[in-house]
């Protein structure tokens, strides 16, 4: 079974934490990693992109000059792409980007993206968080007694003092559980998690 340091807001190890084996020492499977981290960027979109082709542009309606004797190249309308407010070719058209990927690969995809923070010694766990004050400084010099740069936090349940303390360190980011997702954890440089969270993490996704 895999061990960890536990920390304390200082910085300093208090002990050893025991994780999973089959969350955070599970196989790496990057192709899974890879197929729910597209997804989960396809469906941010919002495919609400649009322009007119020359079937829909305004105008156009009357060919522009004779077929023959001009000496110069035939048209039929000045709304062709060719010409200045034409339309435009193969024009953009609202669409739908979203990937399904099942519950299955979702699974281990989340167990190989947390077994890697493990495996690249990526990952602190502290005893708790307890910040008495929604204060920036406190929240920076907790990450600085680690010497943590871009880190996602994850809490076990809404603390709203950790959130406000932490909301404003540019390259830091906090979630809850119930939200964390594969491209958050692979996103960031460092995962932070609290006892609490661990436990809750292994409640959910073991």
């Amino acid at each position: 079974m895999p061990k960890t340091s536990l920390y304390n807001m200082e910085g300093a190890a208090i002990g050893e934490v025991e994780l999973s084996e089959e969350l955070f020492a599970a196989p790496i499977n990057t192709a899974a990693m890879h197929l729910v981290v597209r997804s989960i960027l396809a469906n941010q979109r919002q495919g609400t992109q649009s322009a007119l082709t020359r079937a829909e542009v305004r105008g156009g309606g009357i060919k522009i000059y004779r077929q023959k004797g001009t000496g110069r190249a035939r048209h039929s309308s000045n709304r062709a792409p060719i010409f200045t407010h034409g339309g435009v070719v193969f024009a953009p058209k609202p669409r739908d980007y979203r990937l399904s990927v099942n519950k299955k690969v979702k699974r281990i995809a989340m167990k190989s993206a947390l077994t890697s923070k493990v495996n690249d010694n990526e990952i602190i766990v502290y005893n708790a968080l307890d910040i008495e004050n929604p204060k920036t400084k406190e929240m920076v010099k907790v990450l600085n007694a680690m010497n943590v740069g871009k880190a996602l936090i994850v809490l076990s349940d809404k603390d709203e003092i950790v959130e406000r303390a932490a909301r404003n360190i540019p390259g830091v980011k906090t979630t809850l559980v119930s939200t964390l997702n594969v491209y958050e954890i692979l996103k960031y440089n460092t995962l932070i998690l609290t006892k609490d969270s661990v436990a809750k993490i292994e409640e959910v996704y073991a």
